[in-house]
């Protein structure tokens, strides 16, 4: 596909007006002001892509939707004005108790379908039954890290637990999938598991050279306990102890986190998804995004499970991440729309492990998203990059493409059966429903 005349919008910041993008076997083959029709290296290539009028319309990499539990669409309003604790215990653990692989697949598929339309190409994701959201992903097209949470108290053995043998099985998508699903570990939370079950975990990664994914220090409660059940150490300084940050490291949340632990995940590089969505409607708190940043420690941004959000809409997540912020700190400068969008996209894509993901340039894998401004609520456009993330919605985007494919255009998807996707969710409602009655 030929982009022409076009804006880009890169996630160093960089605004490029009238650009032309070439777009060749899931690449980026060309990134530039002259049309490269005219060039004699790229004029075959080019003359023969199919050519979209990039007119009005902004390109930004595809945003990286750095923490879910994709299948939780399928609870989405199940359990509403609950704290945290509650909520898992009398609505989410009863429901998921029931969940298939088979609920899991058509899960996965309903949240797929709403993360391509507010132009998400990859995703990490931290669940159960594994297998059935690893199938989604393959079939869908998008990108995905994705990996089978740990829990267990003393006298479990990882080695026994499910997360040992799904994240084995799930090894295999990694090389068909021609590395677009790749497999981390995962540890639920501190307050679910035990020293010898996270020192186990810890060794396998290492073993099996994973990357990690964590909750961490998500609400006062969690961080407080921790002190109290391990001699004064905050989660933070208790996983580092057990060698959990070891491995490169992907932790959600971190709203209580304190300067003694973002010390700790810098010198471990560790990256810190910032759900801001969930945090308030669990009331779990507002997160300290400058301390983070002054202490640099990289920041990224997740949406969590669509029932503790209640979307996965990365554009709408965006824009509250940069109000609250501002809000926060009394400071509006604080966080520009650069900033922003390198939280979105390549901190994301860093955290995942993929150098190929997260900005626009030749060379780079093809995964970009296309805004139409032609909408009158974009309307009057002064500075395209400001409508990004003040005005525009979720319905403004065009184009989500992943590995040079449209996975989703102009209000369809082509490798989705989004008509049998509803249906299946709202039997699987359904389903639930009557069962957990019956218990």
């Amino acid at each position: 596909m030929l982009f022409t005349n076009i804006t880009v919008f890169n996630s160093d910041g960089e605004i490029l007006p009238e650009h032309f993008v070439l777009v060749s076997d899931e690449k980026i083959r060309y990134l530039g002001s002259q049309d490269p029709r005219t060039l004699p290296e790229l004029s075959e290539i080019a003359a023969s892509a199919e050519v979209y009028d990039g007119s009005n319309k902004l390109m930004i990499p595809g945003f990286v939707n750095a923490h879910s539990h994709v299948p939780m669409t399928l609870l989405r309003g199940y359990g509403e004005g609950l704290s945290l604790h509650d909520w898992l215990e009398k609505r989410i653990y009863p429901f998921e108790a029931q969940m298939t692989v088979d609920d899991m697949y058509w899960g996965a598929l309903l949240g797929i379908a709403e993360m391509l339309q507010s132009g998400v190409t990859s995703f990490s994701d931290m669940y159960m039954q594994v297998d059935g959201i690893g199938r989604a992903v393959y079939e869908s097209g998008i990108k995905a890290n994705l990996s089978r949470a740990l829990v267990g108290g003393p006298g479990d053995k990882f080695e026994e637990s499910a997360a040992y043998s799904e994240t084995e099985e799930l090894l295999s998508l990694r090389e068909a999938s021609a590395n677009r699903i790749r497999i981390d570990a995962a540890l639920h939370a501190e307050y679910t598991s035990s020293d010898s079950l996270i020192e186990e975990l810890s060794e396998y990664a290492q073993d099996r050279n994973l990357r990690m994914q964590v909750h961490l220090s998500e609400t006062i409660k969690e961080h407080e306990e921790s002190k109290q059940r391990h001699q004064g150490r905050t989660p933070t300084e208790y996983f580092a102890d057990l060698g959990l940050f070891d491995v490169p490291t992907l932790a959600a949340h971190g709203v209580h986190v304190e300067d003694r632990d973002l010390e700790i995940l810098r010198d471990y590089d560790v990256t810190i998804s910032h759900c801001p969505s969930s945090n308030l409607k669990l009331g779990s708190g507002i997160a300290r995004l400058r301390a983070w940043r002054q202490h640099g420690v990289r920041t990224a941004i997740g949406t969590d499970g669509a029932s503790s959000n209640n979307n996965l809409n990365m554009l709408e997540e965006i824009t509250l991440a940069s109000y609250v912020q501002k809000g926060f700190e009394r400071d509006p400068l604080f966080l520009s729309t650069g900033e922003l969008l390198r939280m979105a996209t390549l901190n994301g894509a860093q955290a995942q492990g993929r150098n190929d993901c997260g900005s626009l340039a030749e060379g780079m894998a093809a995964d970009l998203v296309i805004f139409d401004f032609s909408a009158p609520h974009m309307q009057p456009v002064y500075e395209p990059t400001v409508n990004l993330f003040t005005t525009a919605q979720s319905s403004d985007i065009a184009l989500t493409m992943v590995n040079g494919k449209a996975l989703y255009r102009d209000g369809s998807w082509p490798t989705l059966d989004i008509e049998r996707i509803i249906r299946e969710a709202q039997r699987i409602k359904d389903e639930k429903l009557e069962l957990i009655q019956s218990i």
